[in-house]
């Protein structure tokens, strides 16, 4: 039953759960360890700053993305190699650099809304995932040609449309003939992946002919660790996986929650629409907002393998302890009327570390948060800027469970009132 009540709309489970049982509560799934959550700022900081060898993020998000990302991704390491690779990964997506991509995106978020009907709805979660898409592609991978953008789609969604049985259900994780789950998804992922190594051999080529390339991967490609020594092919196959599921569908569903939003806030709307060309400070906190009220991922993992102790429970190896992420944003003693949709709460610039936690936290902290942000903010600001939408339906959208996000149940049904301003 917990299970079932979790994948229809875990948002109201985790938070019913807080109030009705405390800070600190226990949730069984099948196949899985016991899940011991906790929705305290004080014991997310204890969680997010405990050391390595208590508590290992690593093999929590392996035991269920390892088939997915693969054993050298930076969400499925720990220790050492964890930090190795998150040092390599880091500069890519930081200051100057993600800047340079504001055109890309903005373009791409341009020639999808020239798509959208007029007067008729339709469900934006599609569209904003192309976008992220396009971004993805040419951003990270620096795939420029229409042929090959068109092929690289068509493997990306169907390695997704396999991933969510294999993550969910663990026995489903062997053969039981050609057409088995597994199977299938074995296929798919050997096909997305001879397409990622024939990427990493161009790229590889373009930097030996002298090329500079203004991508991700041609960055990695060029760094090198405190040995001096590069990624493996192996280990930037499963860095670009990661980068493709943890930047791809997130931030695409992050939007798509955003506007679900906004199109039930005509005062938000308003405002943020009247705040554009002053700047992005309504625009930043309206990010904040959405990310704390429907916050894409639901909880972040570690999993004790050493005995520890947290809010008075001492909990044995094994157990898997979870910050619940929907649950703590969603107290009335850290945000008032939770239920409101008020960016206004943001607008002094300050969160705290341990309360508002989308991107998780301490030195595990999402490294793509900052480009996610700035994603959502060049998008939205071309949206909300240059397009007349209303919800569908005027009722909010339940969250479901897609993947390991937490996303609108419709796909956040829009319709777009008149044509496009410039």
């Amino acid at each position: 039953m917990q299970i079932l009540r979790y994948a229809r709309d875990p948002l109201n489970l985790l938070t019913t759960y807080q109030r009705r049982y405390g800070d600190v509560f226990t949730l069984r799934f099948p196949f899985f360890p016991r899940l011991v959550y906790v929705a305290d700022p004080g014991l997310v900081k204890q969680i997010f700053t405990s050391s390595a060898g208590s508590l290992h993020p690593g093999e929590a998000n392996g035991s269920v993305l390892e088939p997915v990302l693969g054993p050298n991704s930076v969400l499925t390491l720990d220790g050492r190699p964890h930090m190795r690779q998150r040092k390599l990964l880091l500069p890519p997506f930081h200051g100057e650099r993600i800047q340079r991509y504001e055109e890309l995106i903005r373009t791409a978020t341009r020639r999808e809304m020239e798509s959208w009907p007029v007067g008729e709805p339709f469900a934006l979660r599609p569209s904003t995932q192309r976008i992220t898409m396009a971004v993805i592609l040419q951003a990270v991978f620096g795939v420029h040609d229409d042929e090959r953008l068109a092929t690289f789609e068509r493997l990306i969604d169907q390695f997704t449309a396999r991933v969510e049985l294999i993550t969910s259900f663990p026995p489903l994780r062997r053969s039981f003939g050609r057409f088995s789950p597994w199977a299938r998804f074995v296929r798919a992922r050997d096909e997305l992946d001879s397409f990622i190594y024939e990427e990493i051999r161009l790229r590889r080529a373009e930097a030996e002919a002298g090329g500079d390339g203004d991508n991700v991967l041609s960055l990695l490609l060029a760094a090198r660790d405190e040995e001096g020594e590069p990624m493996t092919d192996e280990e930037l196959r499963d860095e670009l996986v990661t980068v493709l599921a943890a930047g791809h569908e997130t931030t695409a569903t992050g939007l798509a929650w955003a506007m679900e939003r906004l199109t039930r806030s005509p005062r938000v709307m308003a405002r943020l629409r009247e705040s554009l060309p002053e700047g992005d400070e309504y625009l930043d906190a309206t990010i904040k907002e959405t990310l704390r009220a429907r916050p894409v991922l639901v909880d972040v993992a570690r999993k004790v393998v050493e005995p520890v102790e947290i809010g008075g429970y001492r909990l044995p190896p094994g157990t898997f302890l979870m910050a619940a992420i929907t649950a703590l944003h969603h107290r009335e003693d850290l945000f008032p009327e939770p239920e409101q949709f008020r960016p206004e709460r943001f607008l002094d610039g300050r969160t705290d570390t341990y309360a508002w936690i989308p991107f998780g936290g301490g030195v595990r902290r999402c490294i793509g948060a900052s480009f996610a942000e700035f994603e959502m903010r060049v998008v939205l600001r071309e949206i909300v800027g240059t397009a007349r939408l209303r919800a569908a339906d005027p009722a909010p959208e339940r969250p479901k469970v897609r993947n390991i996000t937490m996303a609108p149940a419709k796909g956040t049904e829009l319709v777009l009132e008149q044509p496009l301003t410039d």
